[in-house]
């Protein structure tokens, strides 16, 4: 691996996408500390120090900590991803869409513009809802978030909100275009990776006043390295259905007759389902930061990170959105139906129908697995900090999006390599389960 590292710098191009990726993460994590306007800091500071666990936590996770200091960068990516989910979901039951998909690179051209239409459009009502929050919060003492409350500072939160998201999505098109690997997921990966230096502070500073123990830290850092190895193994993770292609005679030539094989990932998924289950669990505890009522409250305190009622609608949620999410994008029957018209049939199974429901069969029972092993890595922060007091979060939808983008970007970097006559990070060749 490390004689991999040191062929990077050979490779001119390769050391300039590198560059150019690091300049623009650099650029994005300033402008994480640009505030917006109208703002009380010190209040604002202290609001979000009461709302832990609430939605708010979970969308300052995806913005790096602008959130929380709410600036230009304070909606973050967010956006982006949620109108990528939402134009997703809507190819497959818009007829117009569903062409586009189809159209190949002229197509993707297309969806991508909606996408960034839809983007705009969310950034601007995210942001009105924001303002008018920000006009409600108050700190401990009773002190105003907003300096000067009304339509002047909505307008402005608006605009600086949207035009913050509308930067970050370019800077992230040109990270994919100009740099290494997917721009959008490198940007949620710097924004998490930037807050392991106050973890790793404050365990050292638990460290030396005596409240956690030697032996504690060394069992928590082999449960890291045993957990993120579990990941790896898993999202490598494939089942292999064998196709055999028959021969076809086409003029003087023979094709086909090769055998290959169908991969089915264990989670399909990926981080969906996590995020849509925290930000509908996490809903009612963030309305009850604007709502003064018992019942309300009650509602929230049942639903907070840690409780047992949490954790199982958590769970319920993830299983659900694991199996929705890998119907809406996984087709049996169009796969079947595309093998059928190459020649092509899984031995043992007859081609057409019973092929798409072998198919669905095999891939009902790993999207089973790959839902307990989502479900385990996210329920496990939780188990850390109210058992164990672990004094950073560890585990979740984080982990699961650093693992996730730390393997594409070694991908993108060891295909440069191979490209190019040079050995990757592995001597045996490319990593096991990649394309």
């Amino acid at each position: 691996m490390f004689q991999g590292f040191q062929n990077i710098p050979k490779i001119p191009e390769l050391k300039r996408r590198i560059l150019m990726s690091l300049l623009l993460l650099a650029i994005y994590r300033i402008g994480v500390h640009v505030p917006t306007p109208g703002i009380d800091a010190s209040a604002l500071a202290a609001f979000f120090a009461q709302a832990k666990g609430t939605l708010f936590g979970f969308i300052d996770m995806f913005s790096g900590g602008a959130f929380e200091r709410l600036s230009v960068f304070a909606l973050g990516i967010m956006p982006y991803i949620s109108s990528s989910i939402i134009l997703q979901l809507l190819t497959v039951v818009v007829p117009h869409l569903e062409r586009l998909s189809k159209e190949g690179e002229a197509g993707r051209k297309k969806i991508t513009q909606y996408t960034r239409y839809g983007t705009v459009i969310l950034s601007l009502i995210q942001g009105f809802g924001i303002s008018v929050g920000l006009e409600r919060m108050s700190g401990p003492a009773g002190e105003a978030v907003v300096l000067d409350p009304g339509w002047s500072f909505r307008m402005m939160t608006m605009i600086s909100l949207t035009a913050g998201t509308a930067f970050i999505m370019w800077l992230g098109e040109q990270i994919t275009e100009r740099g290494i690997g997917n721009g959008i997921s490198l940007i949620i990966f710097a924004g998490i990776v930037a807050r392991m230096p106050t973890a790793i502070s404050n365990s050292i500073r638990l460290l030396r006043t005596g409240e956690m123990g030697i032996i504690v830290i060394l069992l928590l850092s082999a449960l890291m390295v045993a957990v993120v190895g579990a990941i790896v193994y898993m999202e490598r993770g494939q089942r292999r259905i064998p196709v055999q292609y028959a021969k076809r005679i086409v003029g003087r030539r023979m094709y086909g007759g090769q055998s290959t094989h169908l991969p089915l990932k264990i989670n399909t998924a990926g981080v969906i389902p996590p995020i849509f289950a925290s930000s509908i669990i996490m809903f009612p505890a963030t309305i009850a930061n604007f709502i003064d009522h018992p019942w309300m409250k009650a509602v929230s305190n049942q639903l907070t990170p840690g409780s047992l009622l949490y954790e199982m609608i958590y769970v319920g949620f993830i299983f659900f959105f694991c199996y929705f999410y890998t119907a809406v994008t996984f087709n049996p029957t169009d796969v079947a139906d595309n093998m059928r018209k190459y020649g092509g049939y899984i031995p043992g199974i007859r081609p057409g129908k019973k092929t798409a429901e072998f198919v669905d069969r095999v891939l009902t029972r790993i999207t089973f697995s790959g839902a307990v092993y989502v479900s385990a890595v996210c329920v496990l922060p939780s188990i850390l900090i109210t058992r164990f007091n672990v004094p950073f979060y560890f585990g979740g939808t984080a982990l699961l999006i650093v693992v996730g983008v730390a393997l594409d970007t070694v991908g993108q970097i060891e295909s440069h390599m191979l490209m190019r006559h040079y050995e990757g990070f592995m001597k045996q060749g490319r990593i096991k389960g990649r394309r």
